[in-house]
């Protein structure tokens, strides 16, 4: 038998570096606190909306999950201890314990969630939505981010009189510059989600256990039958702080995917590499190839993510907006900007050339030139003298 390696989460990290080892003559055990089998967190928007039933979610097999709730870990004997069942031995432990979802500190939340307020992150959050939404029903989406305005329009899909509120001054601001965020905006408009920024809950208000709306900072009050928290996540770390591990945002690893105790790996979401952690699935999914790698003893090292976020926002019946963004769009004195935007088609383009690089850039309603956009941008070298940023944004990049 070989090492035995036991790897706590059953997420997409997790599950992807079981399924990687799977054949090996490693001795691997997954544990899962979920009573799921592992499934694809991208697709729960979808499921909620009626898209797709859950059973389209599940991963591929990775093997057997010991479902069961890690309560400590004792790296000096090597060992895992679970809620329920016997200590797992070790050689080496990895951590792909994901993110937890952000509550916030929130008048009305202090004990605990009213049983008509969801978070929005597991297949149980999903199915308890799913659950309580019907025609109708007013729902409230506390933040603006990806999440929050995937869930609102499942939602609206699903028949719910929506608002979103937002406090940043634009929806999507990790992803989005204003001009894009309101041709998101619009599109949620029209399949019947109230967008509100700058816009700040102060309360939940409840009455008999259940919460009634939101009291806002300004003084408005929305009532709601339904309200949902979706207001970002954060590595999950309590395990690997407790356990003596460096912690900073997430925990903390080097290029071979290691912690502070050369014995422990950390990967996905809860895993703070050169000072980044990402939340996204493709460096999860690269991280989890780079450390079954080294753990088969083929080498190769994780250098970090360079990935593309592509996703499309859409409705049955409805015309589906594209999205994709890639790099860093924000703009920096002396940076070369283009942007190309056609209302009446919906698109907007923007790209940001720093030092004659292709540093980042946002499509949206056409992604025709995406794919040479992306291979400039992922060369990371200087751009031909003679292209022109206008040609960047043409459909075959001008290349």
């Amino acid at each position: 038998m070989g090492q035995r390696i036991v790897v706590i989460g059953a997420g997409t990290a997790g599950a992807r570096l079981g399924l990687r080892l799977a054949g090996s003559d490693a001795d691997v055990t997954l544990v899962g606190a979920e009573p799921h089998a592992p499934y694809n967190r991208v697709l729960l928007a979808d499921v909620l909306a009626g898209r797709y039933p859950a059973e389209v979610t599940a991963l591929p097999d990775a093997g057997p999950v010991v479902q069961d709730r890690v309560v400590r870990i004792d790296r000096e004997a090597r060992k895992v201890h679970l809620a329920t069942a016997a200590p797992l031995p070790y050689d080496s432990l990895v951590l792909a314990t994901g993110s937890n979802p952000v509550l916030p500190a929130l008048r009305g939340l202090t004990h605990g969630l009213p049983e008509n307020v969801h978070a929005f992150r597991t297949m149980d959050d999903c199915l308890a939505l799913d659950e309580a939404v019907r025609e109708g029903v007013r729902a409230v989406v506390i933040g603006g981010g990806l999440l929050g305005v995937l869930c609102a329009q499942a939602l609206a899909e699903r028949g719910a009189q929506v608002v979103l509120a937002q406090q940043g001054e634009h929806i999507m601001e990790r992803q989005l510059d204003a001009e894009a965020a309101e041709l998101v905006r619009e599109h949620l408009r029209l399949r019947g989600v109230e967008v509100h920024t700058e816009c700040r809950v102060r309360e939940v208000r409840t009455h008999g256990g259940r919460a009634v709306g939101v009291s806002l900072a300004d003084g408005y009050a929305l009532g709601a039958d339904l309200i949902v928290l979706a207001c970002g996540v954060r590595p999950s770390t309590v395990l690997a702080r407790e356990a003596g591990l460096e912690v900073r945002g997430g925990i903390v690893v080097d290029d071979e995917l290691r912690t502070s105790d050369p014995a422990v790996h950390a990967i996905g979401d809860c895993a703070e590499h050169r000072g980044r952690t990402y939340g996204l699935a493709t460096p999860a999914l690269e991280q989890a190839d780079a450390l079954a790698d080294l753990l088969l003893h083929k080498g190769g090292t994780y250098e970090g993510t360079r990935s593309l976020t592509r996703l499309t926002l859409s409705d049955a019946g409805q015309l589906p907006l594209d999205l994709a963004t890639f790099g860093d769009p924000s703009i920096r004195e002396g940076d070369d900007v283009i942007r190309l935007t056609d209302a009446t088609r919906r698109t907007y383009r923007k790209v940001v050339v720093r030092d004659d690089r292709l540093v980042g850039g946002v499509l949206l309603g056409e992604l025709g030139a995406v794919g040479a956009l992306a291979e400039a941008w992922d060369a990371a070298e200087p751009l031909p003298q003679d292209a022109s940023l206008h040609h960047l944004l043409t459909h075959d990049g001008g290349f």
